[in-house]
Parts: structure tokens; sequence; C-alpha cells
């Protein structure tokens, strides 16, 4: 299944959310206007947002508030990855060149920081607490997520333990803010917003489980940012952690190396990693993240929106991008 077809049940919505964004990035200044425009032509998969359409719909949910709540999770979104490319030194995202390569890291930051700011001014206009109590703590936690990151970069002793951590906070706490946000919405009762949550979180910790294998599977092209970028950038991934737990002495050390320095031998790293069961491993995880995923849904009603976030389950795991 694409992406296209796991969007069906909320294509309204999605078009919705976009003449949203395109209008809140409406600003006096030029280069906010222009970097802006540059980042929503290159697209994405625009899954955090879509995942709070869908747990509203599903939750019973038929207003317009939703529209405006998942253009602020897109915000919020867009203003880490302009960070995190000026953070990564990154120059390519989504197929193309990143906008800290193209604009410089000043107007990246300076953009991101207006995106920031803009997505609080969207939220208030919600007039809900609730939902401005999820949203700031997730973008706390998203900011701890990237500092602790941040530690363990060029370190090859980071276990799974400290991995998974950053994985929580940095990509799968927005995740479940979005699908908590979602259930607000509609009014769910308290079991169900922890059940959208609890959804949310094990999606997003399989999503990013999935994007470190393709780090070493995946085609360039198709992903859309270089592959093998996270060993480059000295990043210790599960796939990493594993090779290094089952490898060989010889397999422990050449990764360990290319950890520490960034500029290993990355054939023969991605090489060690094939030998051992990394990826499958990794795969296995995320696998099981999903599942976690799944029973969470029990607490919503049979839907067609529903039936979207269980394929939302397979979509995280079975994707080759």
């Amino acid at each position: 299944m694409n992406i296209a077809e796991l969007f069906t049940p909320i294509a309204q919505d999605m078009k919705a959310v976009d003449a949203v964004i395109r209008d809140r990035l409406n600003s006096d200044v030029v280069l906010i206007r222009t970097v802006g425009d540059y980042i929503i032509q290159a697209g994405g998969k625009r899954m955090r947002p879509a995942m709070l359409l869908m747990v509203a719909r599903a939750l019973g949910y038929n207003g317009s508030l939703h529209h405006l709540l998942a253009a602020v999770v897109e915000f919020i979104h867009t203003s880490t990855l302009l960070h995190d490319d000026v953070v990564d030194e990154s120059d390519l995202r989504r197929g193309r060149s990143t906008a800290n390569a193209v604009f410089g890291n000043a107007a990246s930051v300076l953009v991101g920081d207006y995106l920031y700011s803009r997505s609080f001014e969207m939220m208030v206009e919600a007039d809900s607490m609730r939902v401005m109590q999820v949203f700031s703590q997730a973008t706390t936690v998203i900011a701890e997520g990237e500092v602790l990151q941040l530690l363990n970069v060029h370190d090859p002793d980071v276990s799974f333990e400290r991995y998974l951590q950053v994985v929580r906070y940095k990509t799968a706490k927005l995740f479940e803010a979005s699908a908590q946000v979602g259930a607000i919405v509609a009014k769910a009762t308290g079991a169900q917003e922890s059940a959208a949550a609890g959804y949310g979180r094990h999606i997003g910790t399989a999503f990013q489980l999935i994007d470190d294998v393709l780090d070493y599977e995946g085609d360039a092209q198709a992903l859309g940012k270089n592959v093998g970028d996270d060993l480059r950038e000295g990043k210790p991934t599960l796939p990493l952690i594993r090779a290094m737990e089952v490898g060989t002495d010889q397999q422990k050390q050449l990764i360990q190396d290319a950890i520490r320095t960034g500029d290993g031998d990355f054939e023969a790293v991605a090489r060690a990693i094939h030998d051992t069961d990394a990826l499958e491993y990794t795969r296995q995880a995320a696998r099981d993240e999903a599942e976690k995923a799944r029973e969470q849904l029990l607490a919503f009603p049979p839907s067609e929106a529903t039936e979207s976030l269980l394929k939302f389950c397979s979509f995280a795991v079975d994707r080759d991008r």
C-alpha cells in the first residue's frame, strides 16, 4: 500500500490542512515566504498530521478544528527538521538540497524559529489548555531528545536503552502528541486518549527503527537522503549497536572506529551489518512496536478511519522509503 491509498479516507482533510499551512506561512518578510515555500514544495509524508486527522475521525469528530491543529503539528515537525539539518550539516532531504544548503544556516535556524513560534500562535486559537499542555510538553521533550542524541554522537558504547530513549523523545513524541490531540479534539474518553497516545508512541518508534534500517539498505534516491548519513554523523543506531553485539571482534572494532571518527569504511560497515542479523533484528523490533500500536486500537470503535490506523501499523514497518 502506498501513502496516497493509506490517506484516502482523509484526502479532503489533508487538502484542508495544506490550505491552512500555505495561509499561515504567509509573512511580510520575503525570506520567510521563500524558505517556507521551498520546504512545503519538498513535500514529505505528512504522517504526523495525518495521524491526528485519522484519530479524530476514528473517535467521532466531525468539525474542522483538527485541520488547524494538524497544521500546527507540521509546523513543529518542519521547524525541528530545519534545525536538525543545521546541527547535522545535512545537504539532502526529501530528495533535494536542504534549506540550509540553499539558503544558509542562519536563514534555516531563524525560519525554524518562526515556524515554531507560529505553531504556538496557532495553538492558542484552539482555546484548549489541554491541547496546549500536550503540544508544549512534546516540544520540550523533543528538544531534550535532540540534546541526548548530541551526547550520543561518536560514542560507540551507547546502549540499546540510551538509543531507544532518544527515539522515544526525538521522533516518537510528536507522533504520540499528534494522536493524543486527535483524541482530545474528539472529546474521547480518558481510556481512549491514553490509547491514542500509546498508539502514536509505538508507531513513531517503529517508524524511526525502519528509518535506521533504510539507512543501510535503502536507495538514496527513493529515500530522499544520503544512505549512510547516520554513520557519517557518528550516530550509533540500532543496526550498529546490534552488529557490535553479535559480530566478530574485527567487525566490532570496525564499527566502533567508524562511529568514533564518522569517516570509516562505510561499505565494510554495511557488509558487517548485512553479515550479522542486525537489520532483521531491527526490523523485528519495529514489528513488535507496530503490534503494540495495534493493541491500543482495541479501545477505538470500528470505522473506516480505525481501519486506516491499523493499516498505518503495516505501512510503518513495510515501507521502503
